[in-house]
């Protein structure tokens, strides 16, 4: 007989919920593209965080990464007319191997230089898109159209469900393996890693191939989504705002990207009514999280399971106490 634990069973419940998504708000086009880009994100923040909060190297420039895969399933759909189980795997090796000719140089960075490294090249792949015209269209930018199976919106949302469970589970069993032990322990001190045989750059370029895989992956997804890609997708701001999904949901942590990129995306439905208000919401939540959650809004999950693990430890350490008292007064 199969058993389910109460974690399996409500995220049994929630992915249930998830599928039911476009019947629950009556095939809008609005809440449907809201949680579309929600699920996106969730793979950025995730890429991100593999770099960021498991390998401790800081990185303001995914955003770029995002645009090269946004913009290698545009020219692979247009120009070469591929399909989709082609365009965005390539994207992903195509964004993981443009990372590596970034990487290999920058692992000899870190720190506050590693981020200007990286800040430079996210600015920078905007601004190759907007010149190289007879490739990108410049300003006018491309479209990009669904394959005939996934035209629907209602199809398409199930294909990037699909994905982004996927790379979740494969992002949590790279993050259980050699990989993921050999990031944290490159995160926790270099030095006492290549003291212990780690190639630390060799990793740290790694680190980098398998997050600009990833957030290609996203880039390529948010392509056919939207149907069309142009240099002003991808801006600095863009950048930041992936970061903060890592620093609010709490670095280090699957759930804590999934926590702050649904925060963070679904923010700017309540505010974008009014001009500004959105960054002004985001930057509070930055400051606030920084100043009493230094470790993201994971850690109140985290704070709270203690408690309840500490709880029970009293109760059953008292209940043993009882019993040998009453033992050795002769009770029992």
């Amino acid at each position: 007989m199969v058993t389910f634990s109460k974690s399996k069973l409500y995220l049994l419940i929630l992915l249930l919920l998830v599928l039911l998504i476009p019947f629950m708000v009556g095939g809008s086009g609005y809440f449907t593209t809201l949680f579309v880009m929600t699920c996106i994100y969730i793979i950025c923040s995730l890429s991100l965080n593999l770099l960021v909060g498991y390998g401790g190297q800081i990185s303001v420039g995914n955003a770029g990464f995002l645009a090269v895969g946004s913009y290698t399933v545009a020219i692979l759909s247009n120009i070469f007319v591929l399909p989709i189980w082609l365009t965005l795997p390539l994207a992903g090796i195509f964004t993981g191997i443009v990372s590596i000719v970034i990487g290999i140089p920058a692992v000899r960075l870190s720190g506050p230089f590693l981020a200007v490294a990286t800040l430079g090249f996210g600015i920078s792949v905007p601004q190759i898109a907007l010149n190289w015209e007879s490739l990108t269209n410049g300003y006018t930018g491309l479209t990009v159209t669904r394959p005939l199976l996934t035209s629907s919106d209602s199809s398409f949302f199930y294909v990037v469900v699909g994905i982004t469970l996927l790379i979740i589970w494969m992002l949590r069993n790279i993050l259980k393996g050699q990989l993921g032990r050999a990031f944290i322990a490159i995160r926790d001190s270099e030095v006492a890693a290549q003291a212990n045989g780690i190639n630390v750059a060799f990793y740290k370029t790694m680190m980098f191939a398998i997050s600009a895989f990833f957030t290609g992956i996203a880039g390529g997804l948010y392509s056919y989504w939207i149907g069309y890609v142009s240099p002003d997708d991808f801006t600095i701001v863009s950048s930041l705002l992936i970061l903060g999904m890592v620093v609010v949901g709490g670095a280090a942590s699957i759930p804590g990207s999934i926590i702050g990129a649904v925060l963070l995306t679904i923010i700017p439905h309540f505010t974008d009514s009014f001009i500004g208000v959105t960054n002004i919401v985001i930057g509070i939540a930055f400051v606030l999280i920084i100043l009493f959650r230094p470790k993201g809004l994971i850690s109140i999950y985290d704070s709270f399971i203690k408690r309840i693990k500490d709880n029970k430890k009293k109760t059953e350490r008292g209940i043993k106490q009882d019993v040998e008292f009453s033992r050795n007064n002769g009770s029992i």
